[in-house]
């Protein structure tokens, strides 16, 4: 199921004939399937259960594709999550579970551009308008489900002793949502020390 240009795509194989998008009953382009970094970073993740490593051909292919795909500023877009935030942290999951070096330059860049999306109180947010203007890159009001996808993402760079990842964890508790009779969710959490034991 690896499309031709190395990545995979969530339900057909080389669905990316551009033309189909310009059906007038096509919702938001959804005629098309085409590979996409989220689903690749997915899909090494799964292959490094299985043993596969980073000098298998399809995985270099991959890595191939998820490197050409790569935003000028770190980031990768993610097409099934909003948007910049999510792909970026499934591209990393990936990398880091199929053995690729967390200190290769491009790594790097797209742990420090998750850390600069940081916002104030801790968090990150992306607003879906991400979609259309690419000055909304990782801009908006923080999400739980956004700053979890962060704090993945910073955790396959091996990301465990940032104020970043502390501040964002942090937040994470502190709006943890109540049940209705006035208790966390789930039993209560020891206090965080961003550390690695």
């Amino acid at each position: 199921m690896q499309c031709k240009n190395g990545g995979w795509a969530s339900f057909d194989k080389d669905n990316d004939k551009m033309v189909f998008q310009h059906i007038p009953f096509a919702d938001h382009n959804a005629m098309l399937d085409p590979a996409t970094v989220d689903i690749t970073g997915r899909i090494l993740e799964m292959m490094a259960t299985y043993g596969y490593d980073k000098n298998h051909s399809a995985v270099k292919r991959a890595i191939q594709f998820i490197q050409k795909e790569q935003e000028s500023d770190g980031s990768w877009f993610g097409r099934w999550g909003v948007n910049y935030i999510y792909g970026t942290a499934l591209v990393l999951r990936g990398l880091e579970a199929i053995g690729v070096d967390s200190h290769e330059p491009y790594i790097q860049q797209a742990a420090e551009w998750l850390r600069m999306m940081q916002n104030p109180d801790g968090g990150w947010g992306e607003t879906v308008g991400s979609y259309d203007d690419p000055t909304q890159r990782g801009v908006g009001e923080s999400t739980p489900s956004q700053t979890a996808w962060a704090i993945l993402g910073l955790l396959a760079v091996g990301d465990t002793r940032s104020d970043s990842v502390a501040r964002a964890v942090a937040y994470l508790l502190r709006t943890q949502k109540k049940t209705v009779h006035g208790t966390r969710t789930i039993s209560p959490v020891p206090a965080f020390r961003a550390c690695s034991t």
